[in-house]
């Protein structure tokens, strides 16, 4: 019997905003603290599985992600991925970095170069997803 895929079916996730095509969650870890996650609703691997209006749609909520992380986190470097090779349900990662970093300048997957600076701290994320909330629903609507 096949692995439920996580991304159908998802729990504790740090819901920022949603609609019926996609959501926006904050990602939690405290390396990254900023990092986001745009994941489609429906169980599809590939952006071209998609027809032109829901790849045009997505990638603007991806954009418009971008613009809010910019604007609260002031990163040196944005980070904008989908993989899928662990979890084949359509995502894009959206990740603020910053020199300091345990990866910079590779990605955040790959061994670390550094100990790195944490930026992160438990009174920092409830700070995060009000101050991302309040940009993106008229971003990403």
């Amino acid at each position: 019997m096949p692995t439920p895929c996580p991304l159908c079916t998802p729990t504790n996730e740090d819901l920022l905003w949603q609609d019926p095509f996609c959501r926006i969650i904050l990602v939690d870890d405290p390396a990254y603290p900023g990092f986001c996650r745009v994941i489609l609703n429906a169980h599809i691997k590939e952006m071209t599985d998609l027809s032109s209006a829901d790849q045009q749609r997505l990638m603007s909520v991806v954009f418009a992600v971008e613009s809010a992380v910019r604007e609260v986190m002031q990163p040196d470097k944005i980070n904008l991925a989908s993989l899928g090779n662990m979890v084949p349900h359509l995502h894009w990662h959206v990740i603020p970095r910053f020199r300091e970093d345990k990866h910079f300048p590779d990605a955040i997957w790959a061994a670390p170069r550094r100990e790195g600076a944490m930026r992160g701290d438990a009174a920092l994320r409830p700070r995060l997803i009000e101050q991302l909330r309040q940009r993106l629903p008229s971003a990403a609507g």
